[in-house]
């Protein structure tokens, strides 16, 4: 090891003095109790071959430094961490983050300014995702730095970055002018402008992306004036760049702008941009304005949105590419607030027809998903006459997410116009997915059940749909079972307990009779997943006597199932001192009997029950 004249370490080398012992608990992550106890293992950690070990030692440099203390750290470890970059990505993102985390172990915000070289020198590395937590910890130490500091130390490692010679400098040095410029002074602030525009205007489309991206963020950061001489050139120019990928970024600084600028403004400035993107030739950036409508359409104000912004949704939710009319669908409802009722008659709702049975089933789903917001803005009549019908086509699509997305926003709808209205023809479409030949189609109209029964009512959905819901407990695949014990407990929840006891439980006793042992066993999960929507009572007479009874079937999996259920029932029967004497007058004496089986199974669970009844009180 390399060494001074004075026997002290050198930087390069580490050799800081591993004699300080730090306690286990301050830096193990859950690690085993005999792995990594000194700072010496960190640091050995930080050289090791091994991608793990380093990595593990860097996300711990927190304990590092407090144990080095703040000037051993400022004048070992940061430098030492300087000269140690040439690793992996995924160690890289470590040191990015944790170098942003330690400004309390270098001395505070005095001595932040020593974090800096480091992460500019990861900010200019390959990895983007690297790059980008870079400038995220560059930002939060900028926020803290005294002003002189920030002129002194992160001033000239923007200008550094904005200069490198390799693109991934440039594209990092974009993300930090905002935080800058929010807290330089009036010189400052000119330097920065000139600098940025040079960077928009940078020859790699990669540069010019980012720039666009910052520029949302400097939109916030600037006065008045400088957003209508600096920002909204650049943007103009950013805006008509022969790169797609530039262009559609430039959609959030356009909504940014718009909220900036007053109305005439708008129109002059900003609409001809606008109206440009919106019918752009790639369908990335028409997507992209296509998915952030309603956040322009509010940027730009109700009365330029009257007169020019209808044409364009139009035509975006007639677009070529199904894309650009799936994003589309999903800002129908929102931008449907900003209209009158003529405009969604007479334009939109055309539109709507068109995508009800459009080509592309993602944009069907798209608007099956949003549709119901129209309800409640065009009123009951209209709902009825225009939306009724388009629903029930929606119902009987052959794409199951449309059927889905219809149902699963139902409670829009029946505020608008009424269960009544819609139950016939939602009853068909719902027997229909229950019994999709994908199990995961059924899965998910069960977990709708609950909600409709919440519209239904329970006198209907008795009638209508509880002959549905016993049949899933009979179902071939066994989550679509154990979903619909789940429902049976979500239904007593929705309509209480005695509808449960009524309705439900007797049907549920029905099947301890069943030849299928696989329908006895459903019957043990229903009846206590159910019990813990039930009083302890109702437990006692309903519930305990039948699972009781099911200790004596024939097959092991049964009565072993039937021990998992009495553990689980003592708890609820103990809640209630006139049900819990049961725990030592039923429950012991049948597991007790469980305990002798013939089979290990049933002894097993028999005995982990058993022990399980004198733990509550």
């Amino acid at each position: 090891m390399a060494s001074n004249d004075n026997n002290t370490a050198t930087t390069t080398d580490m050799e800081i003095d591993t004699n300080v012992n730090v306690p286990t608990t301050e830096f193990m992550d859950e690690d085993p109790p005999n792995e990594i106890t000194t700072i010496a293992s960190l640091i050995d950690d930080l050289k090791n071959e091994d991608v793990t070990f380093r990595l593990n030692s860097i996300k711990k440099l927190s304990v590092i430094a407090n144990a080095l203390g703040a000037d051993r750290t400022r004048d070992e470890l940061i430098p030492f961490l300087q000269e140690s970059l040439d690793d992996e990505d995924e160690v890289l993102l470590a040191l990015a983050e944790g170098l942003g985390n330690l400004v309390d172990a270098v001395g505070g915000s005095e001595y932040a300014n020593c974090l800096l070289p480091p992460l500019e020198n990861i900010a200019a590395v390959e990895e983007a995702s690297v790059r980008d937590k870079a400038v995220v910890s560059l930002c939060s130490i900028a926020d803290i730095l005294p002003q002189q500091h920030l002129q002194q130390h992160f001033l000239p490692l923007v200008k550094r970055l904005s200069s490198g010679e390799w693109f991934t400098s440039r594209t990092s040095a974009t993300g930090l002018y905002a935080v800058v410029y929010k807290r330089g002074d009036p010189d400052v602030r000119t330097e920065l402008k000139g600098l940025f525009a040079q960077l928009a205007s940078d020859d790699s489309p990669m540069v010019r992306r980012a720039a666009s991206k910052a520029l949302v963020e400097l939109v916030r950061q600037m006065s008045d004036e400088d957003v209508l001489s600096t920002v909204i050139p650049l943007f103009q120019k950013l805006s008509q760049d022969d790169q797609d990928s530039v262009r559609l970024l430039t959609v959030e600084v356009l909504a940014a702008l718009a909220k900036r600028v007053n109305e005439g403004e708008r129109k002059e400035l900003l609409l001809p941009a606008f109206a440009t993107l919106s019918t752009d030739k790639a369908w990335r950036v028409r997507y992209m304005v296509a998915s952030k409508y309603v956040e322009l359409a509010d940027a730009f104000g109700q009365d330029i949105v009257r007169e020019h912004f209808t044409e364009a949704f139009v035509n975006m939710l007639k677009d070529t590419e199904g894309e650009v009319r799936t994003a589309a669908a999903s800002q129908i409802p929102g931008y449907a607030k900003l209209v009158d009722n003529e405009v969604i008659l007479s334009e939109l709702l055309p539109c709507v027809k068109l995508l009800v049975t459009d080509e592309n089933q993602h944009a069907r789903a798209a608007l099956a998903k949003d549709i119901s917001g129209l309800a409640p803005i065009i009123g009951q009549d209209a709902t009825m006459q225009y939306l009724l019908p388009l629903f029930l086509q929606q119902l009987t699509d052959e794409f199951p997410d449309v059927r889905l997305n219809v149902i699963s926003n139902l409670e829009t709808i029946n505020k608008a116009i009424g269960i009544e209205r819609v139950s016939q023809a939602l009853l068909p479409a719902i027997v229909e997915l229950s019994e999709d030949k994908q199990w995961r189609i059924r899965l998910a109209i069960i977990e709708y059940i609950p909600l409709l029964a919440k519209q239904f009512g329970s006198k209907f959905f008795e009638e209508k749909l509880l002959e549905l819901c016993m049949s899933w407990l009979r179902d071939l695949v066994f989550s679509i079972r154990e979903a619909a014990t789940i429902n049976l407990m979500k239904l007593t929840e929705v309509f209480g307990a005695e509808w449960a006891k009524k309705a439900i439980i007797p049907e549920v006793m029905k099947m301890t009779t069943d030849e299928n042992y696989l329908h006895r066993m459903t019957t043990i999960f229903a009846l206590t997943t159910m019990a813990e929507a039930l009083t302890p009572v109702m437990v006692k007479d309903s519930i305990l006597p039948t699972i009781i009874n099911m200790s004596k079937d024939p097959i092991p999996n049964i009565r072993f199932n039937v021990a998992k259920s009495l553990e689980s029932l003592i708890p609820l029967l103990k809640k209630d001192p006139n049900t819990g004497e049961l725990v030592n007058s039923s429950v012991k004496p049948t597991l007790e009997k469980l305990c002798t089986d013939q089979d290990g199974d049933v002894r097993f669970f028999a005995t982990r029950a058993l022990e399980s009844t004198g733990k509550y009180t």
